[in-house]
């Protein structure tokens, strides 16, 4: 009975919990005192959050208040790749945060190249924007995931169909 385990490498974040974020930022610019004449919006879209308002002071602010609903859903802050603020119309600012998803080539190469270096009885095979992880034993399975999680990818992982 020689079975093998094996697991997932994501990228992923679940969709629901920032459209709850995002609708808790709007609420809340709507709301503060030094925000709500501000005119800012938030919007989200398919894989990006686009943010409008009338200075790169109140754009901060909004940045703070979205990370800290995101931090509270338990969204990893590594989802957000904030592009470089625009000036818009009429003395306004807008910004284009890109939501980051899928592991890229390149990271899903050094994840896979440090599993083959450090861990003699696991293979690592990179499928599209996973990385499938396969072990005889369990327990090499659950040594990997802690060693991953001690490394600093700038994308969220998260480990999924553990089998």
């Amino acid at each position: 009975m020689a079975s093998t385990y094996s697991f997932d490498i994501v990228s992923d974040f679940d969709r629901q919990e920032l459209v709850n974020a995002v609708d808790q930022v709007v609420r809340d610019v709507k709301s503060r005192y030094d925000l709500k004449d501000s005119q800012t919006t938030v919007e989200l879209n398919e894989d990006n959050i686009t943010i409008s308002t009338d200075s790169e002071f109140t754009l901060e602010s909004v940045h703070t208040i979205l990370r800290e609903k995101a931090a509270k859903r338990s969204l990893s802050q590594k989802i957000f790749d904030f592009g470089k603020v625009e000036s818009a119309s009429g003395n306004r600012v807008r910004q284009e945060i890109k939501l980051q998803k899928g592991i890229s080539q390149e990271i899903a190469k050094q994840i896979s190249k440090l599993i083959r270096d450090e861990f003699k009885k696991v293979q690592a095979s990179i499928q599209g924007d996973a990385v499938r992880v396969s072990a005889k034993n369990k327990d090499d399975l659950q040594t990997v995931i802690q060693r991953l999680k001690q490394e600093d990818y700038p994308v969220a992982l998260q480990f999924t169909n553990y089998r």
